[in-house]
């Protein structure tokens, strides 16, 4: 099952938040386009400088958050390690929509994995599960052959095998497709990411 759809729909005691909608109709249209699953994941590193690098979106694991993957020896576990709060920017290009995600990264380690961390292990394909076998990123380039290109379903979930999860409390929307554009901001009544009670603003473009 592809993660990134698997949790869409929710029961009835736990409602979609305004916007969840607006953002699966935006994805719909980008149909199988890489576009559909990447965002913008932007931090602050120890200097204070921003950073900010494409990850792919996971699927929910809950009404408001997301879940991400990442390698527990990139420097983006220690950068929010020190500062969870995040933004997260989402361009679907076909839709004409950017979604900008603010919230807090709550970091899950693979020591030892859990049923979670299994199920998004499993549903990687064999090149993406690769990538948790090189070598550190960021370090010296050591040959092609230490980089493999594939790992098989069972090969055990390694200990950098970290899973990220984005409790959201705001979400804006930019949409390119009228004149003038149109922008909302939602706001989670207590600031936690409470989907009951998501207020929405209209704001200028």
């Amino acid at each position: 099952m592809n993660t990134a759809l698997s949790t869409e729909l929710l029961p009835e005691s736990d409602p979609l938040p305004p916007w969840r909608p607006l953002l699966r109709a935006a994805r719909h249209r980008e149909g199988r386009s890489p576009m559909a699953r990447w965002l913008q994941l932007a931090t602050v590193a120890a200097d204070g400088t921003p950073r900010v690098r494409t990850l792919v979106f996971r699927g929910w694991s809950g009404a408001s958050q997301l879940d991400l993957l990442t390698d527990g020896r990139s420097a983006k576990l220690a950068e929010l390690q020190a500062n969870s709060a995040v933004e997260l920017a989402w361009l679907l290009p076909k839709a004409r929509a950017q979604f900008r995600l603010r919230g807090q990264a709550q970091i899950l380690p693979a020591a030892p994995p859990s049923a979670e961390h299994h199920h998004h292990w499993q549903s990687l394909t064999p090149g993406g599960r690769a990538l948790w076998g090189w070598p550190e990123s960021g370090g010296p380039f050591s040959g092609a052959e230490a980089f493999p290109a594939e790992l098989p379903p069972e090969t055990q979930v390694p200990a950098n095998f970290v899973l990220l999860r984005i409790a959201l409390h705001q979400v804006e929307l930019l949409d390119l497709s009228a004149h003038p554009h149109r922008r909302r901001r939602w706001c989670a009544g207590d600031g936690a990411s409470d989907t009951n009670s998501w207020s929405e603003t209209e704001l200028n473009p």
